[in-house]
């Protein structure tokens, strides 16, 4: 059926379902309430997405999503260098960040290792960590990856591409939940398990 508003609204209705959260019914009623303040928020969010559309890009060290590159905690210097946390994507570095509890440096991986869905190494942003931890000086490899079956397979992957380099691998502690995914997590539950680490 065709939305009534006519094929303008009908296919920023479509495009917003496409988004996380978001289906059919949920777009249709941000989109209501876009249009309804029309000057307030679709014309504010419209030049905000136009931005992001002509600046975002990933950092082409650590893949961060950002407007510069590298990205702003990359290129921070109060950051920790020996200390390098290991997460599955841009979501759960803003996770970490938002919990303010780490102040070293990220490696995004880009996903996880899955047989089912044809991930392998290559398609994972593997190669990159292990060059970075070949010449960046790291001590520490943090591996904060989802509790999931495919977290703990990349995990063990990564633990054994990276041993006998004389680093301490990590991995979170307590507090995150089997199944769970870090960008869905509280900063007080991220906090603890980062500060409850434990060798990998």
């Amino acid at each position: 059926m065709e939305e009534p508003g006519g094929p303008e609204i009908a296919r920023l209705i479509a495009l917003m379902a496409k988004l996380p959260g978001l289906g059919p019914r949920s777009a249709r009623r941000a989109v209501l309430a876009m249009a309804r303040r029309r000057e307030a928020l679709l014309a504010p969010l419209a030049r905000a997405m136009a931005d992001v559309a002509e600046r975002a890009k990933l950092c082409g060290l650590c893949g961060n999503l950002g407007t510069s590159d590298p990205c702003a905690i990359c290129a921070d210097p109060r950051r920790d260098p020996s200390a390098l946390c290991v997460v599955e994507d841009v979501g759960d570095l803003w996770a970490l960040e938002r919990a303010g509890v780490f102040r070293g440096r990220y490696h995004v991986l880009g996903g996880v290792l899955s047989a089912l869905d044809g991930v392998g190494p290559q398609a994972l942003r593997i190669p990159q960590l292990e060059a970075r931890v070949a010449e960046a000086g790291v001590a520490e490899v943090i591996l904060a990856l989802g509790a999931t079956v495919d977290g703990a397979t990349t995990a063990h992957y990564i633990a054994e591409r990276l041993e006998g380099r004389g680093l301490r691998v990590t991995s979170l502690g307590q507090g995150v939940p089997v199944g769970g995914s870090l960008d869905y997590l509280d900063d007080g539950t991220l906090g603890a398990a980062l500060r409850a680490r434990r060798e990998f």
